[in-house]
């Protein structure tokens, strides 16, 4: 009873904004995109920074509490922007008539520089949190860890899975087509 009660019921909170932030961002992205399948490709960095989040707070001896949690939450507007410029200028390209492979190379390569400078700004800003100066910051610094390595980790990892995913999902969409394709062409020549 008493603070613990108060600490479970903020806790459910801040997890129903979780996945109602999530469902959000899902939304946008697919009117955005004006796909339902691309979110889910662009949303795969979401683990990513759960798990960079996760393993900044143990390894800095932190614990998940509400600050940290509400970094978690920070998170999924932070990482999503760069899935959006790599699927966004691979689409592009693909619209351009550049294969597959040779799209996603190119926007890897292309959109690095754009990745990078966001991400580190990132960093810095919130690295005061991080560290924990001035007045209270004890309290926030596990804000600043998690949104620090939640960042960091899906950065690297981002660069390297997104486009591995959007391929396979690509790749699986293509497939579907042509067994569509098939069996519709088998029940027209009957």
């Amino acid at each position: 009873s008493g603070e613990s009660k108060v600490f479970e019921e903020s806790f459910a909170s801040l997890a129903f904004t979780f996945i109602l932030a999530t469902i959000a961002v899902y939304l946008v992205l697919a009117g955005q995109f004006e796909s339902f399948v691309h979110p889910f490709t662009i949303l795969f960095a979401l683990p990513l920074a759960i798990f960079g989040a996760f393993l900044a707070l143990g390894t800095l001896g932190m614990t998940l509490n509400i600050y940290s949690f509400i970094g978690v939450v920070m998170l999924i507007g932070l990482v999503t922007k760069n899935s959006i410029l790599l699927v966004d200028y691979t689409n592009t390209l693909r619209d351009r008539g550049q294969p597959l492979r040779q799209a996603v190379i190119d926007a890897g390569s292309v959109r690095l520089r754009p990745i990078l400078m966001t991400a580190i700004s990132t960093l810095f800003g919130i690295l005061p949190v991080a560290i924990g100066l001035g007045a209270g910051a004890e309290s926030r610094r596990p804000l600043g860890a998690a949104v620090a390595g939640g960042i960091t980790a899906s950065t690297l990892l981002t660069l390297i899975v997104v486009p591995v995913v959007y391929t396979l999902v690509d790749d699986a969409l293509a497939w579907v087509r042509r067994s569509v394709r098939s069996r519709t062409a088998q029940v027209n020549t009957r």
